[in-house]
């Protein structure tokens, strides 16, 4: 079974935890494309968790809280929002989430892919209102002119400065 948490029990505490600054600084949380457990985007969604616990999360994510990649994410792991935001109020490390994951959100290694491969494909090439909004957030973030940018998950990478 993968080691979850932390090596050797350090606590590595994220910087933006402890850090007072004002909230009109982004703290911009992990890559959608981060993994955790075998999860693509789990880590992203602890990270906007522990961010709107420490009344920290930008105002730019909090209407989606829980929702868009956020409920996709719960929906394939068959839990809810309410729970991962218990699991992760009491918890230390990220290594306790994941085991937490682990123990409640049984699904096999093609379910992670298949939720993978559902996240890299947005917006659906006939979704034509998606494929537009996909072009307006492109060039809200300055990528308007990037054809590397294929998915929304793109976006963010570039939005958030990772690509």
């Amino acid at each position: 079974m993968p080691f979850c948490g932390p090596a050797f029990g350090e606590v590595d505490m994220p910087r933006w935890i402890t850090d007072n600054s004002p909230m009109s600084n982004i703290i911009y949380p992990r890559s959608p494309r981060e993994t955790m457990d075998g999860w693509s985007y789990l880590p992203r969604y602890i990270d906007k968790i522990r961010l709107h616990l420490a009344g920290k999360l930008h105002a730019d994510y909090q209407e989606n809280l829980g929702k868009g990649f956020d409920g996709m994410w719960l929906k394939y792991a068959g839990v809810k929002h309410e729970q991962m935001i218990e699991v992760v109020k009491n918890s230390v490390t990220d290594g306790e989430v994941c085991d937490w994951v682990r123990r409640n959100a049984k699904k096999s290694p093609a379910e992670k892919a298949a939720h993978a491969k559902d996240m890299l494909s947005r917006p659906p090439a006939n979704d034509a209102e998606a494929v537009t909004r996909l072009k307006t957030r492109k060039e809200q973030c300055g990528a308007g002119n990037r054809d590397d940018i294929k998915c929304f998950v793109d976006v963010i990478d570039a939005d958030e400065k990772r690509l």
